[in-house]
């Protein structure tokens, strides 16, 4: 088909799907502040605009460690039942209002304790503010599937438990487990007990690496661990020594011909130091070689961005056209932690006809 270039309005009305986004790093900022009043948490402002400002300031830094601080007061709001439906919900409708038809929340429930809940109470909690958004998104005429996957914290010992959790809860709207935090120091093999367990569970999750640390991590999550997608994974071109010539090292080579899915997130690796432009951001490259690369937000709040927002830098700085954002649509469904009728059903009915219209 001709390349095709789209404006800021196509953007808008363009269905899309997000597998990688945090639910402690995407709440709105008037949110954060009314909840912090309500539990006595002190913030570094109370003006939701301030604040805003504030996050993406913060999370500047080049360093992912650093990043992960900027967390301490999202999560200081998070450990009540009111708290945690309040957002569940509010996350659901931001998703809606951005045109996204599938997404992906990921938190850790380990994290979220402080206020006396268990983590039981926490994933039950979560899943209820989800299906209250999901049914408003519903009635307002823009519907949008959201599906959860538990975090275990790599620095932490509960991962085990939380997989557990993600078992448990597999039938109730959990859909997949991940390992987040520091990735330097605390490789995935460390949790593997969490991952055969899944795997004899037949629970999918993938694992963030490739972000702070290289081909070893990513190495470790599909070959030792058998992650069945990769959280960022822009390190990979660490293995494509000339990424003009496409000539790929062997760990390359697996992740693209087994359609391993790269959950790439390139306002977010800016903020981290993972890659120093949007124009130079490695998806586009592997985009072009083939590779099963997603678009994603990781974290709206801290990053100061959106779905919409990704895809105009990546088509204003980086030439990309409606079809390479219907490409990255289409991939992330395929990927999906849900059952095959239901990725082909929103491809099909959803997503193919909506790039179609804007074509």
């Amino acid at each position: 088909m001709k390349a095709t270039r789209v404006d800021a309005e196509t953007l808008r009305r363009l269905p899309k799907a997000v597998l990688h986004d945090h639910l402690d790093g995407g709440l709105r900022p008037a949110t954060v502040v009314e909840l912090a009043d309500a539990v006595g948490h002190t913030l570094p402002t109370t003006d939701p605009d301030e604040l805003a400002a504030w996050y993406v300031e913060a999370a500047n830094s080049g360093d992912l460690v650093r990043y992960i601080a900027t967390f301490e007061h999202t999560l200081a709001v998070l450990q009540t039942r009111e708290g945690l439906l309040r957002t569940a919900e509010e996350y659901v409708l931001d998703l809606a209002a951005d045109g996204v038809v599938y997404g992906e929340v990921r938190y850790a429930p380990e994290l979220m304790l402080k206020g006396g809940l268990t983590l039981p109470e926490v994933v039950e909690t979560v899943q209820e503010g989800l299906a209250a958004g999901m049914a408003r998104a519903a009635a307002a005429g823009t519907p949008v599937r959201v599906g959860t996957l538990l975090c275990g914290m790599r620095m932490f010992d509960r991962t085990r438990e939380t997989a557990d959790l993600a078992v448990a809860f597999r039938d109730a709207g959990v859909v997949g487990f991940d390992i987040a935090g520091a990735e330097d120091g605390f490789p995935p093999a460390d949790h593997l007990p969490a991952f055969e367990h899944l795997r004899r569970e037949n629970v999918p999750f993938t694992i963030h690496a490739g972000e702070a640390h290289g081909l070893p991590s990513i190495h470790q999550a599909l070959q030792v661990c058998g992650a069945q997608r990769i959280g960022h994974g822009v390190r990979i071109t660490d293995d494509i020594p000339d990424l003009a010539a496409g000539k790929l090292g062997r760990l390359a080579g697996w992740v693209r011909d087994r359609r391993i899915a790269l959950e790439m997130c390139p306002t977010s690796n800016l903020q981290t130091g993972a890659a120093t432009s949007i124009a130079g951001h490695p998806i586009t490259a592997l985009k072009d070689l083939g590779f099963r690369v997603t678009l994603n937000t990781d974290n709206r709040l801290v990053s100061g961005t959106t779905m919409t927002r990704e895809m105009s830098l990546l088509v204003d700085e980086a030439g990309w056209t409606v079809e390479d954002l219907r490409t990255v649509t289409v991939n992330a469904l395929k990927s999906a932690f849900v059952p095959f009728d239901e990725r082909r059903a929103l491809i099909e009915d959803v997503v193919l006809p909506g790039y179609a219209s804007a074509l």
